[in-house]
């Protein structure tokens, strides 16, 4: 497909569930709002659910809602629009015939979104034959993408029968997040931080997303999935890369990518899995003055699975910039604090002159915060009492925060043929490469599941627990 080409339909399959109404349609109604969406776009929602047109049209009316009430009048007539030209289809998943006539019936150019658990998404796609998807679609894939780098590796042949590369979207919605490629400008623009972005320099990297949420209805995925397949195996990998990266040429897609994936092959977990990983998961506690149960008393969760809500690993890139230095990749749930950010920790200077005292021996840090979209610049300064004795002050300014979600600059780069959204075939192998030794360690019960009551920061024992990194 021409990468210049717009949409004419977007079929999402999976449209009635959770993931659709949350994030997918409130981020399509933004697009449409703003005029950034193909003005003739068709919106097709798909399910098992015996719904019609109007009762896919009342949930695009609910989910758009909020985009709405800020379009300006051509915005407001556009959205109105879509939700008029809505329409939905009552699938089968396990009837690929009746999937490809139906497909095949659809205007072009076509993006089916495959708005399903992997397993069911891995399933449909192995159902196509080549030559069943009409020219000119386009397929998208939610995270995670396959189980392990076995089966990422199958459903990347998979869809290599069907479809050119570039006509395959793998959706990280980290890759939307404007914070997130702000690193480029950040690092790449500024010379008082490119010279000294390398071990010579940076004594450890922390990536952090922490969350006060809990199963929020999602038992059925999570319980089988955990932090570590959820969040670290997909988004803080990528977030990683793109701060461990060397400079691209160009911004384009095939620059970028490919210093992801050569940053991501040099990456590897030391194999000393007790001291290099951690797992734990919450028990009761209480959050904001609410009472939460033990994630294992949770319904739909399976205790014996010993599912983790807490993971946290130590990554190694074998290369010249970074051999030495720790990246500690970190996410979990139901915790005391919300914590989106990438802590970059510097060496200590190489003199200190005898004399001064307070924080003096503590390492400057610069903190990326994703959530809110801010940048600190932490460093020593003279106290005003005493000049020989240092106190800590943070340099802080906002980000560039994109007024779109996560989810509706993802789906901008899908409309409008963007790969760079993407996550490229191999990428989305070398990561479960990286995870998938730990994962087996844990299996087999190599480090034990902690636990951590709702509400806290995590296992008291724990160092970026205690320091809050």
């Amino acid at each position: 497909m021409n990468e210049s080409s717009s949409l004419h339909t977007l079929l999402i399959l999976g449209g009635t569930g959770d993931l659709s109404k949350r994030l997918l349609l409130p981020g399509l109604g933004q697009l449409i709002g703003s005029g950034r969406a193909p003005a003739d776009l068709t919106v097709i929602g798909s399910g098992s659910r015996d719904w019609d047109d109007g009762t896919w049209q009342d949930l695009m009316k609910e989910s758009f809602a909020a985009a709405r009430s800020e379009a300006g009048d051509d915005g407001k007539e556009a959205i109105d629009a879509a939700v008029r030209n809505g329409s939905y289809l009552q699938v089968d998943l396990k009837d690929p015939e009746r999937l490809v006539r139906d497909v095949r019936g659809l205007k072009t150019p076509l993006a089916v979104y495959f708005a399903l658990p992997p397993e069911v998404t891995q399933s449909t796609v192995a159902a196509l034959k080549p030559g069943d998807l009409p020219e000119e679609t386009r397929l998208v894939l939610e995270k995670p993408f396959a189980g392990d780098e076995a089966s990422a590796r199958e459903l990347n042949r998979l869809l290599a029968d069907l479809l050119p590369e570039s006509d395959v979207y793998r959706v990280d919605h980290f890759l939307g997040m404007a914070t997130v490629m702000n690193v480029l400008g950040l690092r790449f623009t500024n010379r008082i931080l490119e010279p000294v972005w390398n071990n010579l320099h940076i004594e450890r990297v922390e990536i952090v997303f922490d969350e006060k949420l809990g199963l929020e209805g999602r038992a059925k995925y999570y319980d089988g999935a955990g932090a570590l397949r959820d969040m670290i195996q997909s988004h803080l990998l990528h977030t990683m890369a793109v701060i461990a990266m060397g400079a691209p040429a160009t911004l384009g897609q095939r620059d970028v990518r490919d210093l992801i994936a050569a940053t991501l092959r040099a990456s590897s977990v030391p194999e000393d899995y007790q001291r290099s990983t951690r797992r734990a998961r919450w028990s009761a506690g209480e959050i904001d003055g609410e009472e939460v149960e033990a994630y294992a008393d949770s319904s739909g969760v399976d205790p014996d699975r010993e599912t983790e809500t807490l993971a946290e690993i130590e990554i190694r890139i074998d290369n010249e910039r970074w051999s030495g230095v720790p990246f500690v990749l970190r996410s979990g749930k139901a915790l005391g604090k919300t914590r989106q950010e990438a802590v970059i920790t510097f060496k200590p200077v190489s003199h200190l002159p005898n004399g001064f005292t307070g924080s003096a021996g503590e390492a400057s840090r610069l903190r990326i915060s994703f959530a809110p979209a801010r940048l600190e610049l932490e460093l020593n300064v003279n106290g005003p009492e005493n000049v020989f004795t240092l106190e800590r002050t943070g340099l802080s300014a906002p980000m560039h925060k994109s007024a779109m979600t996560p989810y509706g600059e993802v789906l901008d780069g899908i409309l409008s043929g963007d790969p760079l959204v993407s996550v490229r075939a191999d990428i989305a192998e070398e990561c479960w490469r990286i995870v998938d030794p730990v994962l087996k360690a844990w299996a087999d019960g190599e480090v034990p599941l902690e636990t951590y009551p709702a509400g806290t920061m995590g296992p008291a024992e724990w160092e970026s627990s205690r320091s809050g990194l």
